[in-house]
């Protein structure tokens, strides 16, 4: 965002931003490719992809990849957001057109091949390499076809990023589904005359794990979905391949990927999305198939056969397809197995595991791709000296926090089988869960993952991401840096903040979005939700906890701001990445540091605890409308259940069934007697609020009552009925005491509403008098005759008298009113100390006569 934009945004009045508050490498780029191949104006020798309303027709082989076709008509709907029009899809057939864009895999479409062998596309440096994607305009590439653009791919997944990298380029985001990210529409489209090719991605497998699924993202499927079906995953696949993924881990909380739907694992290989089971559930088998269909206990000890024949089936059912087999063994439900497990039987398992997926294979097991999971204890045994055959890859794993916790030596040998890392931006356990919000910057995850790629880690990157949404962020970065970690370095993370800004919000508002995002993850991860309470931060040290709850006062106000800035096609993919989490967040910033407020004043047994009990509990119901905004307002409800997760109340690691309002005392306040109070001055002055009285005497017809609010500062007081007038010799009058400790005369200044002199110009007087002594007669607004005069600009009349006061101690100032209509807010008494201010000084101490 442009400075001018920027300065404007922060210092834009808040008025509508505080009423949505009360209701709830060099430079690198997100772009997928080195070269930029797309533009929005025609440059010579540029292939034509949609120009006045009419888009290029999209060809395939009869003999392409089904998940080809499947992605192309993705691809054709991606060029109808950006142009407005749906290109027509041929297979095999040539269109009567002279332009088209021709899709297909080398060695698999025989029209891809014909160009080969007419020398006319040079495949020779990528052919036969992993998920390499070309893209070039070609001229004559048939008889009658003026020009092509060949997407093109060394196998299946590289022709299908050649589409979908070229999709992100023409504006449609990955997340233009998850996220309701808008595409930009543009009259035209072409790709740049030239040749372009992707190097093979630096890490082999890439990608997500769906876990800790329940309540939010299971509520949210079961409704939309149905279940965890094959119309789900096909979403969550798209998504993967957009990213330039393709590896998952399913849904495993009672759900079985395989079992659940029988066209989850077609589906899965159809689109190139190479499947594995989790680190617990070895050959290809869902723990909730164990329940459903196994007998006996999962003990291989004492039920190896049974064991046997299950995990026989796992791979009987996945052999056929692209997978990659977890191997080895831990206790049913994601725990270590039993006391004393020893790394003899371990081996033996893998040993029994190995064979069995080479009888059902019919090939040596190392050609199945292989994974074992050090995960949890299960390192320990790796660390003892347990050993698996070198062409298994070894799945290290961070320690459910971020923090990796082994890597290879430098000097390691090196493994056929390499090395993995299964990475966490969402954990269920100790100390405490971390589900609801994102709380991860992708400055530590870049710093542990530039470390685990440096120690030669490059064979899996898969990231736990639990609900999937609201991870967007973390996920999106883990991805890109998963395809080319040396793309990145310290000093151009942020600028990927930016770009990523500008991929969903556009260009102008990309400045401004990075820096909140930036932040907010910043401050969450310094302590989870989850763990934040009213002892995080200290009191009374440093003004800590003050300090971190106005940054992220002061974040969300900015949030808010750009919000109502924002273009509205953008508002709710806006509210998804950046307001929600900024200012749901601030909201629980709010509430526990009332609630330490609350618990330090109580203990000194201070009344103004019990306003800290108020704004506790307002914060606390806040959060449930935050709940009830995500769910059901953004995009209309579409995302209902998302935000399901429960984020108060926690008392051990694991989540409570409900909400829990955090426990806040409340003391008994006296009875305050008016009487037996008085301002006390210092620094030289007295300041009285209006509405805080000694004494209030009126009559059986007139009454004094205050207007709480009204003013500049605290609130008004005045006489009622407002049609009735003291009659002469009524003595209705405001008292209030003071204690001086100089003497002398000195100014009293009392602060009035701009009432006019509605009363035939005569003017609202009052008399204003000091322990009795004589009265002073104020007219307020006599003089006035309808011009504007600078005291109804500034809201406020100052009426200032002079009076005595001969000794020090108690002094009591009366002011009695003469007509109805005279709104009193505020009385300062000048002992020569009373400094200038627009608001006039705060109020004095009280003490006890």
């Amino acid at each position: 965002m442009n400075t001018k934009l920027f300065k404007l945004l922060r210092s834009a009045t808040a008025f509508f931003v505080i009423a949505q508050l009360a209701l709830f490498i060099p430079q690198c780029s997100v772009a997928q490719e080195s070269s930029d191949y797309i533009s929005f104006t025609k440059e010579k020798g540029s292939f034509v992809i949609a120009e006045n309303g009419q888009p290029a027709p999209v060809v395939y082989g009869q003999d392409e990849f089904p998940g080809v076709k499947t992605v192309a008509e993705w691809f054709s709907n991606d060029i109808k957001l950006v142009s407005g029009q749906s290109p027509q899809i041929f297979e095999s057939d040539l269109p009567q057109s002279k332009q088209l864009i021709l899709v297909g895999t080398v060695g698999k479409s025989s029209l891809i091949d014909q160009l080969v062998s007419d020398g006319k596309l040079d495949v020779s440096d990528f052919k036969g390499d992993w998920e390499r994607s070309l893209t070039q305009v070609v001229e004559n590439p048939f008889p009658g076809i003026d020009k092509a653009l060949v997407l093109a791919g060394s196998d299946k997944r590289g022709t299908i990023y050649a589409m979908l990298n070229l999709s992100r380029k023409m504006g449609v985001s990955p997340w233009y589904w998850w996220a309701d990210v808008p595409v930009v529409k543009h009259e035209a489209v072409y790709v740049k005359a030239g040749r372009f090719v992707t190097d093979s991605p630096k890490v082999k497998y890439r990608g997500i794990f769906l876990n800790d699924e329940e309540p939010a993202l299971g509520n949210w499927v079961r409704e939309k979905f149905g279940g965890f079906n094959h119309e789900f995953y096909e979403k969550v696949f798209e998504l993967t391949l957009r990213q330039r993924g393709n590896f998952h881990w399913s849904a495993m909380w009672g759900k079985a990927f395989f079992d659940d739907d029988p066209e989850n694992g077609p589906m899965a290989d159809r689109l190139g999305i190479v499947m594995g089971t989790t680190h617990h559930e070895p050959m290809g088998r869902a723990q909730a198939e164990w329940h459903r269909y196994g007998s006996g206990p999962w003990d291989y000890n004492k039920n190896a056969e049974v064991l046997k024949d299950f995990w026989r089936k796992g791979i009987e059912r996945n052999k056929d397809w692209e997978t990659l087999v977890t191997i080895a063994m831990r206790g049913d439900g994601d725990e270590a197995m039993e006391e004393g497990t020893n790394i003899a039987l371990l081996e033996k398992i893998v040993k029994d595991q190995r064979e069995i997926i080479s009888e059902v294979t019919g090939k040596k097991p190392e050609e199945t791709p292989q994974v074992w999971a050090l995960y949890k204890e299960v390192q320990d045994y790796y660390d003892d000296g347990m050993r698996v055959p070198d062409d298994v890859t070894l799945l290290l794993c961070d320690d459910n926090w971020g923090n990796v916790r082994k890597l290879p030596t430098i000097d390691a040998p090196v493994r056929k089988g390499g090395y993995g890392m299964y990475y966490h931006v969402d954990y269920v356990g100790g100390p405490r869960c971390y589900k609801w919000i994102n709380v991860s910057q992708i400055q530590r995850i870049w710093e542990q993952m530039n470390l685990t790629y440096t120690h030669g880690v490059d064979r899996v990157w898969v990231l736990n991401v639990g609900d999937l949404k609201p991870m967007e962020y973390p996920i999106s970065f883990f991805m890109d840096m998963a395809w080319d970690p040396t793309e990145f370095n310290a000093n151009n993370i942020y600028q990927y903040i930016v770009d990523w800004s500008a991929e969903q919000f556009g260009e102008k508002y990309a400045e401004e979005a990075a820096r909140i995002l930036n932040l907010y993850t910043k401050y969450n991860h310094r302590v989870t939700p989850e763990l934040l309470d009213a002892r995080t931060f200290s009191l009374e040290n440093y003004n800590e906890f003050e300090r971190v709850r106005n940054d992220y006062r002061d974040l969300t106000l900015d949030a808010l701001r750009l919000y109502n800035f924002i273009p509205n096609e953008y508002k709710d993919a806006f509210d998804q990445l950046v307001l929600f989490p900024t200012n749901a967040t601030s909201n629980l910033y709010e509430m526990y540091y009332a609630v330490a407020k609350n618990h330090q004043l109580a203990e000194a047994n201070d009344p103004e605890a019990n306003y800290w009990a108020d704004v506790a509990k307002q914060c606390f119901d806040r959060d449930s409308l935050f709940t009830v905004h995500y769910n059901q307002q953004i995009g209309g409800g579409k995302w209902n259940h998302q935000m399901d997760q429960i984020r108060i109340g926690y008392r051990s690691w694991a989540e409570p069934r409900q909400r829990i309002m955090p426990r806040v005392v409340r003391i008994e306040e006296p009875e305050i007697d008016r009487s037996e109070l008085a301002f006390q001055e210092a620094d030289g002055y007295v300041s009285i609020e209006a509405a805080n009285y000694q004494l209030a005497k009126g009559n059986d017809k007139i009454h004094w009552e205050v207007i709480p609010h009204l003013g500049k500062t605290d609130s008004g007081i005045t006489t009622f009925p407002q049609n009735e007038y003291p009659e002469s010799g009524d003595a209705i009058y405001l008292e209030y005491a003071v204690k001086l400790e100089s003497t002398g005369e000195f100014d009293v200044n009392v602060m009035l509403s701009t009432t006019l002199n509605f009363n035939a110009n005569k003017g609202l007087r009052y008399a204003i008098s000091v322990d009795g002594g004589e009265e002073q007669i104020v007219n307020t607004n006599g003089a006035y005759r309808g011009e504007l005069g600078k005291w109804q600009a500034v809201r406020i009349i100052d009426t200032i008298t002079k009076h005595t006061f001969q000794k020090p101690g108690i002094h009591r100032l009366r002011i009695r009113v003469l007509e109805p209509g005279i709104v009193i807010q505020k009385i300062l008494i000048d002992t020569g100390g009373l400094k200038p201010s627009y608001l006039g000084a705060p109020q004095s101490e009280q003490i006890k006569l």
